[in-house]
Order: C-alpha cells, then structure tokens, then sequence
C-alpha cells in the first residue's frame, strides 16, 4: 500500500502542483481516457471559503484538473445538509474556481441499496458514486461535536442521501460507537480510490459547521486508505486517535493495520481545539433520563446570535427543539445529542455546554484527582 503523503500547503499557485504529485502517486494506474471519475467534497452548507467549513474550491479546481488532463469526464457531488446545492456551490466559490473546466456539477439523488455488512445489512447509498471508475474523496480537517473530528471516513457520509442522513442520526444517535461503526461501514463499502485532506484552513472548536473556528494550519495529506489517514492527520493536530470513535470502531472491524508509512513533512498543530466528547446515555436504565437531563453535555443557543430561523428544529431528527416566545426551547429528555443543529444552525449561534450538576460533577473529580493527593500529604 503506498503510504500516507503529507505536506505544508497553502491555497496558492504551488497547490495545483502538490495535488498533482500526490494524485499522480496515488491513482495514475486507475485513471484513463474517458474514465468516469467522481470528486465527492465536503459541501455541508453554504459557506464562503474563509470559514473553513467546506472542501475549499481550489482543492476541488486541482482534483478536477489532473482528472481532465487525463482525458476522464468529471462529476462534482455531495448531497448538503442544508441549502440547495447550487447556493453551496455559489457561496463556496466553486463555480468560480472552476469556470471554463468541463465538470458535471450534480447533487446526489439517485440511490440504490448496497450491503454495508452487520449490523447494518443494506442500506441506500448514492447510485452516482457507484457508477465512477474512480472515486476522490476531498475531505476537510474539522472539529465534529460528536465524532471529535471529521476527516475522510466521516466524508462518505455525504453519500447517504438527503432526509435518509437524519434517519440514520436518529436511529444511531444515542449510541456514539454504533454511529461511528456506520460511518467506518459506509467508507469501507464504497472505497474511495484516493482520498486528499485539505487541512490547509482547518475548523477547530465545536465544528463542523458555523460554530466552529477557521485556524491557518497549512497542512495537506493524501493516501489510498481513509482510516490510515485520518490517524496520520488527528495525530498531527494533538488528538489521540484511539480517543476518537471512529477510530476505535476501524479497530474493531479490523480495518486498522497498524500505523502507516508516511512520506512528506511532518507538520505539527499545537493546541488545536477539539471539543470533549461525553456520553449520550449511562448509568443504570431507571435513571438514565435524570442522568442524562442534568449532567450530560448538550447543544445550547446563544441567543444574542440566534435568529430564532427554526432551521435547527426542522433537521432535529429526534424533534427535541420547537420555537416559543421568540426563542428556540430545547427537550434534554428528547434529545439524542447528535448535535445535528449545530452542524446546521447557518448563524453559528449554537455550541455545546455542561448543565450545572454536570460542571459540579467534573469540578469534584478534578479536585478528587489532585485535591485528596494534597491532603494525604503529612
């Protein structure tokens, strides 16, 4: 397998060239004349390219260029979690970026049903993607409230069509690893041939969407397999990958080899934010409801930036978040914490947040830690 290829980047004339050399050195013995190769981006939501939510538009104009010099047809799709895919288009640059090429730009629509393996079985997936020769998943190096972060393994899940995407939030939400392990069984049962990280203006905090923080990080990665590089690219930002769920559900299917063989410069983040991630449901069944009202982290909105828009209720795929006296009003008994709203909320006006008994809980253990330590000493 050739190994993860890793560099400093920055969105400039040199970029065409490095994505290039690492598509030449990934893919050229899959591309062809008239090869029908598929660029799958990040396109969440309609979001300028400062904001470092989405694929930015020069990663997508270079992956599509080297494809075109090949002599292969090109088609762009993503199916957004919200606005229509031309605003996302529009708004991201990517018609600019990529005006004059020969691109078919087409939202995901048609699907059809692929086995993912247990304990999934077969689910609808976008036909489009199983139709190209050749597959590049352009994925972007983001915060996620509820993965930790969303790199290449989390991109294929723009692969599940539209509404069909909260289904499976609300069926899987609950319970992080079984989403996780979802996530690993989608990427894994339609394969990118290639798959490029465009970590050069990456999202930290409570991404991946408007709540999260555009960071410079110049970092640009590429390799055949998914997992091996997102565990390249979360070590390089200081998290753990065996700390990150989909990660550990990779491990468990057994789609882990061992760290890989990387080649390029060893780029570094320090400090980079990533939200903690916390449970969704523990402690014994009769009291999981209490548990999880008062002590769990979940999403909260600031109201000095809401809108009150109620786009956050109208994704909620447990129906947790209705609109009243001008506010929204969030049901924690409801609530999957699958923070779909604030990977959607178009104002950035929502994050994550402790209820009181909680930050009391993690403030007595933290004291514990450190605070009985103290008084054992004579």
């Amino acid at each position: 397998m050739p190994p993860i290829l890793i560099t400093n980047a920055q969105y400039d004339k040199a970029l065409c060239g490095q994505i290039y050399h690492m598509l030449d050195t990934l893919a050229k013995d899959r591309i062809f004349p008239g090869a029908r190769v598929l660029i799958k981006p990040n396109l969440l939501l309609p979001a300028d390219p400062t904001q470092g939510i989405l694929t930015h538009p020069l990663v997508v104009q270079a992956a599509a260029g080297w494809a075109l010099r090949h002599g292969a047809r090109i088609q762009v799709s993503d199916s957004p979690a919200i606005g229509p895919f031309d605003r996302v288009l529009n708004e991201g640059g990517f018609r600019d970026a990529c005006r004059g090429m020969d691109i078919d730009w087409r939202a995901f629509a048609r699907t059809t049903t692929v086995d993912i393996g247990p304990p999934f079985g077969r689910i609808a997936l976008a036909a489009d993607i199983l139709d190209a020769d050749l597959v590049i998943n352009l994925a972007k190096l983001k915060t996620h409230v509820m993965m930790g972060l969303t790199l290449g393994v989390k991109n294929m899940f723009g692969c599940v069509v539209g509404m069909k995407k909260t289904e499976w939030h609300l069926q899987a939400g609950v319970d992080r690893d079984l989403f996780a392990t979802l996530l690993v069984r989608i990427c894994a049962a339609l394969a990118p041939a290639v798959t490029l990280m465009d970590g050069i203006l990456a999202l930290e905090g409570d991404g991946p969407g408007k709540s999260g923080t555009p960071r410079r990080v110049g970092l640009l990665a590429g390799g055949t397999d998914p997992v091996a590089l997102d565990y390249v690219v979360a070590g390089r930002v200081g998290a753990a990958p065996g700390d990150l769920p989909i990660h550990q559900a990779a491990v468990r299917l057994g789609l882990f080899k061992g760290p890989p063989e990387v080649s390029g410069t060893a780029v570094a983040v320090p400090d980079f934010r990533i939200p903690r991630l916390g449970s969704a449901g523990f402690g014994p069944k009769p009291f999981q409801k209490l548990m999880r009202r008062h002590l769990l982290r979940r999403p909260v909105a600031n109201e000095t930036l809401c809108r009150v828009c109620g786009l956050c209720g109208r994704q909620c795929p447990a129906r947790a978040i209705t609109t009243e006296k001008e506010r929204i009003v969030f049901d924690y008994d409801q609530c999957i914490r699958c923070y779909c709203c604030i990977e959607v909320c178009p104002h950035g006006a929502l994050s994550t947040s402790d209820p009181l008994a909680g930050r009391m809980v993690r403030q007595l253990g933290t004291w514990g830690r450190s605070g009985w330590k103290r008084l054992r000493k004579p």
